[in-house]
């Protein structure tokens, strides 16, 4: 037998249905990861003054798809080989940010400059897969460096 506080009279046991409606009730809503991952990636490559065309060539689909997605009338799922491109855009903004303060002048500003550590513009190194991957691991090498 349970008890309350007191240790005089019986605890009701909620019934295991109404049990099951709390839980449902108290359960915080899940998100869909792919459409979580899409909005993430616009704001990404807004944020990074990439164009339809540069933000297609990162994530390796077409023009009209890159649309599509805009419109909401397509996702990028997580597990294929888009998401992956576009998790790594992600990566490269979220650790460009931190090094240029926020400034959007600034991150526009390095976005479209030639660098001598990586040979090229970053704007157009992510729009391969080893650019990408190489910008990311510079930006996540000057971050530990700072």
């Amino acid at each position: 037998m349970i008890y309350t506080n007191n240790g005089l009279r019986p605890f009701a046991i909620a019934s295991l249905a109404s049990r099951r409606e709390h839980m449902q009730a108290i359960q915080r809503p899940t998100l869909d990861r792919a459409v979580v991952l899409t909005k993430a990636t616009l704001s990404a490559a807004e944020q990074l003054g990439l164009s339809n065309a540069d933000l297609a060539a990162v994530i390796g689909v077409s023009e009209p798809t890159i649309s599509r997605i805009k419109n909401s009338n397509r996702t990028i799922a997580p597990d294929s080989k888009e998401g992956e491109l576009a998790l790594l855009l992600i990566r490269v903004f979220r650790s460009l940010d931190p090094l240029i303060g926020g400034d959007e002048g600034k991150r526009k500003i390095w976005m479209n400059s030639y660098n001598k550590a990586l040979v090229g513009q970053p704007n157009q190194l992510i729009c391969k897969a080893d650019g990408l991957v190489r910008t990311l691991s510079y930006l996540d090498g000057m971050r530990a460096a700072s």
